[in-house]
């Protein structure tokens, strides 16, 4: 899991962390694909929620500002990875050893909330998704009430107006996606210029082809 951020924590500049998710469970078990509903959307397996968790926590501990605002690819192991670094950036009370956000006992729902962003979505071409497990119409079905209840209640931010409404075309291009998530970045961050966001997205275009463009903003 990778996470890129300015190194400035004055209360000066806006900072901006982008994560990849967590361990899917098809890169550790190729033979779920062969009994999956949903081939083209694998969830994580423990050890990715755990370590979502952890990272949660190591941000938590790490960085010297506070986390405002969460977007969130749709895709269900980004959505899992997302919820489980929220609790562990909201926990008020928690289990000793806590490892996953089963062991958060109670949360501060007033330290951020959260969106599902369609522009935070995977590269939709046969170069990450495999044409076998993308669906036959082209079409990446999602409902997003069920993807929403999976964070902790009462931070999902019902009046974001999305940046993107849909999802992008299945066939984009390398560079189409590239400038999807270069121009994504930069409209987040105008569009909130005095809170700290955190991005969780995809490695290929989501993180590799946008940290040279995390952008730092005069409040």
């Amino acid at each position: 899991m990778a996470s890129s951020a300015n190194s400035n924590t004055t209360d000066e500049y806006q900072n901006i962390l982008m994560m990849r998710h967590g361990d899917r469970i098809d890169k550790i078990n190729p033979l779920w694909l062969d009994t999956a509903s949903r081939p083209w959307d694998p969830p994580l397996v423990q050890d990715g929620l755990v370590r979502a968790f952890q990272t949660g926590q190591r941000i938590r501990s790490q960085i010297q500002f506070p986390i405002h605002r969460v977007f969130v690819s749709p895709f269900i192991r980004c959505v899992q990875t997302a919820s489980e670094v929220i609790a562990a950036l909201s926990a008020v009370d928690l289990n000793p050893n806590a490892t996953s956000s089963k062991d958060v006992i109670s949360i501060d729902k007033s330290k951020l909330k959260v969106s599902i962003e369609f522009g935070l979505s995977e590269m939709l071409n046969s170069m990450a998704i495999m044409p076998e497990v993308a669906p036959k119409d082209g079409k990446f079905d999602f409902k997003i009430s069920d993807l929403e209840a999976m964070f902790p209640e009462g931070m999902v931010d019902h009046d974001v107006d999305p940046v993107y409404k849909e999802m992008p075309e299945w066939g984009e291009t390398v560079e189409e996606c590239t400038e999807r998530f270069l121009g994504l970045v930069k409209t987040l961050a105008d569009k909130y210029p005095s809170e700290n966001l955190l991005l969780v997205t995809h490695g290929k275009q989501g993180i590799l082809g946008s940290v040279i463009v995390l952008y730092t903003h005069t409040f």
